[in-house]
């Protein structure tokens, strides 16, 4: 697996920096004189080409004026907010409430194909039910500080998710075992998802696959919950962010990583005696 998820989103950022600290020693301008002829402190100057501040839309028009450039601005701006879209903080995303965020993804949803899911800690949002969404909305609201629109935000969920009844599209989804036992909710919220699993995992476009905690002699460990929508893009779900990586090298390991993951899954009736096990041990 890639050493860091945010790789996409730093090459991108890093590329932007290049190409405007080229165009300044085209334009054979010290950092403090680029820095005088955009009126802002030369740190500035400093931070931009090493890629540690992203410069704004303004930033790179400035820049690019002071270094005689003025036609690479357009396609300098659009790699930037291409850049900034790889890595988007969850409080940025949903700062008008968690049911906006839901809404967002439907077009990115309808577009897509095939669906890999990969989730160590969480029933994968495409087959939770309304309880436990908005259990997980509603706490994930109150961490971040985020307006708490839980049960707004799980039906809008609900309704997204309704896409695996939708011809046209297929669902590949794989679970730990430690998912069935992680409880979100009381236990008639966490039952009533269970049962959910074990009707979606029936359904025509959906292979659902667990990985049991007692594999022996694992090939690969995840660290983090993956989705990849057809060959075109993974979201990598980390506990501030969502990582978008689109660059097709690190789309592939993704893949293969999946596989792997995908050959020590059970399915069927031994998915199924995994799930009713977890709902017993709610009694």
């Amino acid at each position: 697996m890639p050493t860091s998820p945010s790789t996409s989103a730093q090459a991108a950022r890093e590329d932007v920096a290049r190409r405007l600290r080229n165009l300044r020693r085209s334009a054979d301008l010290t950092v403090a004189e680029l820095a005088y002829r955009c009126n802002w402190h030369h740190a500035k100057t400093s931070r931009i080409e090493n890629a540690r501040t992203p410069p704004s839309p303004t930033d790179i028009r400035l820049w690019c004026r002071a270094t005689s450039a003025e036609d690479q601005a357009s396609d300098l701006i659009a790699a930037s907010l291409h850049a900034e879209s790889l890595y988007t903080e969850w409080k940025r995303q949903a700062r008008n409430g968690l049911r906006q965020l839901q809404d967002s993804y439907l077009k990115l949803y309808q577009s897509t194909e095939t669906f890999r899911v990969y989730s160590t800690t969480l029933v994968p949002g495409l087959l939770q039910t309304e309880g436990y969404a908005r259990a997980l909305l509603g706490t994930n609201a109150r961490f971040l500080g985020l307006p708490d629109d839980g049960p707004e935000a799980a039906a809008a969920r609900l309704g997204r998710s309704r896409i695996i009844h939708q011809a046209g599209h297929r669902f590949v989804l794989l679970i730990e075992e430690a998912v069935l036992r992680y409880q979100l909710g009381d236990a008639d919220a966490m039952a009533a998802q269970l049962g959910h699993l074990l009707a979606a995992g029936a359904l025509p476009a959906v292979s659902l696959g667990i990985i049991p905690m007692a594999t022996p002699s694992r090939l690969l460990w995840a660290a983090e919950t993956f989705n990849v929508y057809d060959q075109a893009l993974v979201s990598v779900e980390l506990l501030s962010a969502q990582v978008n990586i689109t660059q097709p090298s690190e789309i592939s390991l993704y893949l293969r990583a999946f596989e792997e993951l995908r050959g020590m899954a059970v399915y069927g009736a031994g998915a199924r005696e995994l799930i009713v096990r977890a709902v017993e041990a709610l009694r």
